[in-house]
Parts: C-alpha cells; structure tokens; sequence
C-alpha cells in the first residue's frame, strides 16, 4: 500500500505545520506525564487499533516490545476485556479509550461508569492526561488513515 500524501512533504506547509504541533502535545504528554508508561502505550496501542491504523498500531506494538512490555499482553490489548493480564487501572484507562475513540457510537459518550473508574486510579493531573491522550491518538489515527500511512516499516529508535 503507497500512502496517498506525505503530510511532512513540505515541511514549511501549514499541514505539516500543524502536524508538527500534533508531535510536540503528544510528545509532551508521553514524556511528562506521570501516568504509568505502559498505560500510555496501552491506550495508544488499543486507540490505534479501534482506529485501524495500521502505522500507529505498528508503532505502538513495536515501542511496547522495546520498553519491555511482554508479548502477551501486546497481543491481548484488543481482547483485554476476556484477559487476566492487565490491572484495574489499566482496564479504566482502556474502558476510557475504547468509549472516548467511539464517541460517535455511544449514544452518552463516555459514561458516568466508566468515568468513575477511571477516578478511582487516577488523580486529576493523570486523567486530564488521559483525556488528552485518547484525542490526541484520535486525532493522528485519523490523519494516518485518511492518507492511508502503511504499518510493518516502523524501527523504534528511543522511547519517549
């Protein structure tokens, strides 16, 4: 599969641009935030997945795999409802994502439920930055599946 447009081709364009600001809030709520780093990489990863974008999903599995995290619970990121593996936070957090990515099918968005789970785990710093997480994966799975940026060729080089 060839990508449709690279949206970092004219780096002076004001997508590229604006890409480039989607980097940075992501960048910053990856390497500031005091959010567990594999519950970030576990909501960005299932994001990606309920997405289908395979370049995003490509990434975070490979980043995941690098950080140390095992293959069984990569593998069972998108099952995590019928696992054993993940903790009670993590399946807040997860809850959160796969509700916050399907806004447009849930009818309520995220649920007063589920919002109160997350609330258990996490202070307000942390599920704020949450919330940015989920719609900033969002917002980049999007971009990456309408120009239809391909999965397989990612090399993890240094994790944020």
């Amino acid at each position: 599969m060839t990508a449709r447009l690279d949206l970092f081709g004219n780096p002076t364009a004001t997508a590229a641009r604006a890409a480039a600001h989607f980097g940075a809030a992501s960048r910053t709520i990856l390497q500031d935030s005091s959010l567990p780093a594999p519950t970030r990489t576990l909501v960005l990863l299932r994001a990606s997945q309920i997405n289908g974008d395979a370049y995003a999903t490509d990434v975070w599995t490979k980043n995941a795999a690098a950080a140390g995290e095992t293959a069984v619970r990569v593998n069972l990121v998108a099952a995590w409802r019928e696992s054993t593996v993940f903790t009670d936070a993590e399946r807040a957090a997860l809850e959160l994502t796969e509700q916050g990515t399907r806004i447009a099918d849930a009818a309520g968005g995220v649920d007063d439920e589920v919002w109160n789970r997350v609330r258990e785990h996490y202070d307000d710093d942390q599920s704020a930055d949450l919330v940015m997480l989920v719609a900033l994966m969002n917002a980049t799975n999007r971009m990456s599946v309408i120009v239809r940026q391909a999965g397989g060729e990612y090399e993890p080089v240094g994790l944020g």
